[in-house]
Formats: structure tokens, sequence, C-alpha cells
């Protein structure tokens, strides 16, 4: 599949009937390109690891929950890793009590949750508008983690178009999320 890919129909496939050559295929593609968005944001290479295994056992367990109309493939597989970095990273910086309390562990404030899933949803919509060239563009620099030079090798646009594409996406969503 190519960068651009519609994976949709490997979701289908995992929801539909656990299809875990479809998974398999999915987990191939995205994989190492959640570990590099992980660890570009300054994540260690051992946490990308695990925020990635989960994201990605996540898709497994709630591919029911997707929804095409919301998000891409891609950003909803980046969604859920960028939110098990931010849990992970509550988590650590959390105080540890010398007496663990036994039982369940304490729901995220609802407030939290809430601002989050906007933030996600709102994103989602505002990568939705924006142009397909410039969408494309953005999914392979931030998705596909790959540099505005390996872009123009692949599509064979000139490196100064890649540039200003991305720019005006890049301020598009920007002015979305404001």
């Amino acid at each position: 599949m190519t960068e651009t890919a519609d994976w949709t129909g490997h979701i289908r496939r995992i929801q539909n009937s656990k299809d875990q050559e479809a998974f398999a295929e999915l987990f191939n593609h995205f994989a190492p390109r959640v570990k590099a968005f992980l660890m570009k944001s300054g994540t260690t290479e051992s946490m990308a690891e695990e925020c990635t295994q989960d994201a990605l056992a996540t898709l497994w367990r709630k591919a029911h929950m997707f929804d095409p109309s919301r998000a891409s493939v891609s950003t909803w597989i980046f969604t859920i890793a960028r939110n098990r970095r931010i849990d992970v990273l509550r988590k650590e910086r959390r105080p540890e009590p010398e007496d663990l309390a036994w039982g369940p562990e304490a729901e995220p404030e609802q407030e939290d949750v809430m601002s989050l899933q906007q933030e996600t949803n709102q994103l989602g919509r505002a990568m939705a508008e924006l142009p397909q060239k410039q969408r494309e563009l953005i999914e392979k620099a931030y998705f596909g983690d790959l540099t505005h030079s390996q872009i123009a090798a692949q599509t064979g646009l000139p490196l100064g178009t890649i540039k200003s594409r991305i720019r005006l996406a890049l301020e598009r969503l920007r002015h979305s999320m404001k």
C-alpha cells in the first residue's frame, strides 16, 4: 500500500472478522511510523515502543469504534498513540504514595478527557477540511515520518512546492485549532 492509501478496508476486516492478516499489514505499516513520531516528540525509545504497542493493541480491541467520517485511519492511530503517551507522562509525573490502595485505578478527570476528545475531534475535522494535496503532504511529513526531500523524491513535486503546501496546511490547521 502507498503512504496515502485508504486503510479503512483493513479496519473493517478487523471489525467484522478479527482478520489477523489485515491487522498484521496495519501493524507493519504504522508501528515504525508511530514509534518515530513519538520519539520525535521527545519520548524515549522504550516508552515509544510501549505506547506504539498499546496504540495498536487498542486498534485491535476497539476497531469497532473507528468512524471514517470523523478521521482517517492514520489520524485515528496517531491520536491513540499521542493520547497513550500523554497518559504515560501524566502517570510518571504523579508522585507514588507509599502505601498503594487496593481497588480500581482512579479515572482521569472528566474535564481532561473531554478537552482531549474535543481537541482530537477538532484536529480530525481540520485535517479533513484541508485540500487533498495539502492533507496528503501533512500525512507524509508528520504521520509518515518523511522529510521534505523524501516526499519530493516520492511524489516528483519540486521541493519548494512541498514546503509551500505544508506551510499553508500548517497555517490552516493553526487557524482551525484556535
